[in-house]
């Protein structure tokens, strides 16, 4: 068995080769390579391996340029830093992924995932694979527009602080304070904003990165967090949550 890693992170690549190394020990990794301009290069002077480590970021583009390049390809594990929110196409599409920092057992169960179906690679690989290509290309929302009085405002993303539900409306609160309604959901937020600057944190709201000003620990297993703006409640990162938020944060 051979393999490839394309990773633009050295320590990265360095890590998941030595996990490779204790979890597969027959799987050979034949190439390291850092960029679409060195994979592009090293697949047009090599034989295609049994299975690509793929990074989906790149520094000079994404790691879906590099397939888009070849006439066929074996199977791919894609390795990527947004948190399982920003993924949570790649279940649906039954394609394997590896949340970085890459965990062993993420890894083994990957690795068992290939072995198994390593004589048959999925007609709809190409079409799910598109799929992804979409999904990290999604065009985010980049404005509010919010009803002040008789006349309406508009609210940049990057000027929102959170946004949170009370009494059935959903309140926009800006980074300066101020607080008006919109007419969309919690779900629908999730949807529609960029989740490496929005997280979920509960039922009730959803965060930007730069409104976390404090984190601390909270019983039942779960995160209390401080606000910028202040927020009047407590507000709580839910247990199962927990896990994601904090990847989120450590991108």
């Amino acid at each position: 068995m051979k393999a490839v890693i394309v990773e633009d992170e050295s320590i990265a690549s360095r890590r998941l080769a030595q996990l490779i190394g204790e979890l597969a020990p027959e799987m050979e990794i034949v190439g390291q390579v850092t960029s679409v301009e060195s994979g592009n290069a090293w697949f047009q002077n090599n034989d295609l391996p049994d299975l690509i480590f793929l990074d989906i970021q790149l520094n000079d583009g994404y790691g879906f340029d590099i397939l888009d390049q070849l006439a066929e390809h074996p199977p791919v594990i894609f390795t990527t830093a947004y948190n399982e929110y920003a993924i949570r196409g790649f279940k649906y599409n039954g394609i394997d992924y590896l949340l970085k920092p890459i965990d062993k057992n993420d890894l083994r169960d990957a690795l068992h995932k290939f072995r198994k179906n390593t004589s048959k690679v999925p007609e709809a690989e190409n079409e799910k694979i598109a799929q992804l290509k979409q999904l990290f290309s999604k065009e985010y929302k980049k404005r509010f527009m919010v009803k002040v009085g008789n006349h309406f405002n508009t609210f940049d993303v990057e000027d929102i602080a959170y946004f949170k539900a009370n009494d059935g409306l959903i309140f926009l609160k800006s980074h300066s304070g101020q607080e008006y309604p919109v007419e969309y959901s919690i779900d629908q937020l999730e949807d529609i904003l960029d989740p490496v600057q929005f997280f979920r944190i509960n039922r009730q709201f959803m965060v930007s990165v730069k409104a976390v000003q404090e984190i601390h620990t909270y019983f039942n297993s779960r995160l209390l967090i401080k606000l910028i703006p202040i927020e009047s409640e407590q507000v709580i990162v839910s247990r199962e949550r927990c896990s994601n938020f904090k990847r989120w944060l450590d991108l």
